[in-house]
């Protein structure tokens, strides 16, 4: 399973409340790529694929595909603001390790 923070959650539902096509939640996946081997993508969605994993929170969906929820099970995403830098986050326990810059994991 994928949990969110309260702080994800507003994020998200900011983003699909921003938005002038009707979205119903959010995609979560993994992709091969980044300096580590795999590299997280979240994207608005409209609605389902066939095979993926639905999850429902208050108010919106997150979808994730079998393959991306091989890495994904157990991931907690956050959304995190600094002076700096803002964005989602990922402590997924599947990850081995990570690039210094933490966009990319293996496992």
């Amino acid at each position: 399973m994928i949990s969110l923070t309260d702080a994800a959650e507003g994020k998200i539902r900011e983003f699909l409340q921003a938005q002038d096509v009707s979205y119903s939640g959010i995609r979560v996946a993994v992709e091969a790529g980044g300096c580590s081997g795999f590299e997280y993508r979240i994207k608005l969605e409209s609605e389902a694929q066939k095979e993926d994993l639905v999850i429902e929170h208050d108010g919106f969906r997150v979808f994730v595909d079998e393959q991306s929820m091989l890495y994904l099970d157990g991931t907690q995403i956050d959304f995190v603001a600094s002076p700096t830098e803002s964005g989602f986050s990922f402590k997924n326990p599947n990850a081995t390790g990570s690039c210094g810059c933490g966009e990319s994991f293996h496992v």
